[in-house]
């Protein structure tokens, strides 16, 4: 099937509309006409060649559309259905059998591209772009997905802007709910206010945290992150020392910390102020792959903190997005403030918009 794509020819060069020829479909494939797509760090990180990711690709992991055929041995969707597109997995390895799909045997070939023999898209040129980037490559008009990635979404649910809780309002939300965890009348500071951490404020006021912190250096976003949950906000420009202005709201310390800013010396900085027992939940991705933490070794053995990754926020997409839509639905989530919608032949400017902090998520909008 032929479609309109975004894709990358070289490293670090800008998108480019063309016409791309899709395989066709296989026995657990679906066909999914994209009505939204969000711009996520991931798919920048890769089109800048930081991810291993071959050339020419399209990418684009956000996506949220209706089905249009499905393949031969797919049972869980059918044509007409509105799904949003997670993350693939194999569904065989033990992590996947056990409940843990973000942390596949295979999600780096599945997800990343890192298979030299993955699927292609012919282009009008003879070339072949990759796709199926996260499972879907869904900076397209169509998108290529699978029976294991697309999660059936009511379809009372404003569509469009639903791609983005296939990742990144996914990860910030489910890091707190679905790992983390707290307790009703914990507290947490959240590390960097982009649409992760702010996702993961929003959790942690469904969770019922009492005191929830933002840190950023953009007062802007700060100030929308108390419209979603943060009890405090701590603003870096103005308060150097972080662990001090930590301790003055919590004076044992928070309960929990979420990196979602990726400065290794802001993580750093911050376990001053983590309380005994504290987690310090890693989730941003490192500004380089070698890049390592420095950590008070004895200081934090002493206080039994704990230091954890978490991948998409360790869900299980076909339970956690239709939760994180029930709690948009009822208020409690609202996720579409971090929303601003461009058409999708705006790609490039949005990407723009995105990296000079005018819009939070930006989410490509196809438009008949």
């Amino acid at each position: 099937m032929k479609t309109l794509a975004a894709i990358v020819r070289t490293s670090k060069a800008p998108f480019s509309l063309t016409d791309i020829e899709l395989p066709e479909l296989g026995a657990h494939d679906v066909l999914v006409q994209i009505a939204g797509v969000g711009i996520c760090h991931t798919d920048l990180a890769s089109r800048d060649g930081n991810l291993g990711a071959p050339f020419p690709s399209v990418f684009g992991h956000e996506g949220a559309g209706v089905v249009t055929a499905v393949g031969r041995d797919v049972t869980k969707l059918v044509v007409g259905d509105h799904v949003v597109l997670a993350p693939d997995s194999d569904g065989s390895c033990p992590l996947c059998q056990s409940g843990s799909p973000m942390y596949c045997d295979r999600f780096t070939d599945l997800n990343l591209q890192t298979d030299p023999h993955g699927p292609t898209a012919r282009l009008h040129t003879g070339e072949h772009a990759h796709i199926k980037y996260f499972g879907q490559s869904s900076f397209a008009h169509f998108a290529l997905a699978g029976d294991r990635n697309a999660v059936k979404v009511p379809k009372d649910a404003p569509l469009s802007l639903l791609g983005p809780l296939g990742c990144g309002i996914q990860t910030g939300a489910g890091t707190v709910m679905n790992g983390l965890r707290p307790r009703a009348g914990a507290s947490i500071l959240v590390l960097g206010t982009g649409t992760v951490g702010m996702a993961a404020i929003m959790g942690a006021a469904v969770c019922g945290c009492a005191k929830i912190i933002a840190v950023d250096r953009v007062e802007s976003r700060l100030e929308l992150s108390r419209t979603l949950g943060a009890t405090h906000t701590i603003d870096t420009n103005h308060s150097p020392d972080l662990v001090a202005a930590i301790l003055e709201i919590v004076p044992r310390g928070v309960d929990y910390i979420v990196d979602s800013a990726g400065v290794p010396a802001l993580v750093e900085a911050s376990i001053g102020g983590l309380a005994r027992l504290g987690t310090v939940a890693l989730v941003a991705v490192p500004p380089t792959p070698e890049r390592t933490l420095n950590l008070p070794w004895l200081y934090m053995l002493l206080k039994g903190q704990i230091v954890q990754g978490f991948i998409e926020g360790n869900a299980i997409p076909d339970v956690f997005i239709p939760q994180m839509i029930a709690l948009h639905q009822a208020g409690r989530f609202p996720f579409d403030k971090l929303i601003r919608v461009y058409p999708f032949e705006q790609i490039n400017e949005a990407i723009e918009d995105q990296h000079a902090g005018k819009t939070i998520k930006a989410v490509l909008e196809m438009r008949s």
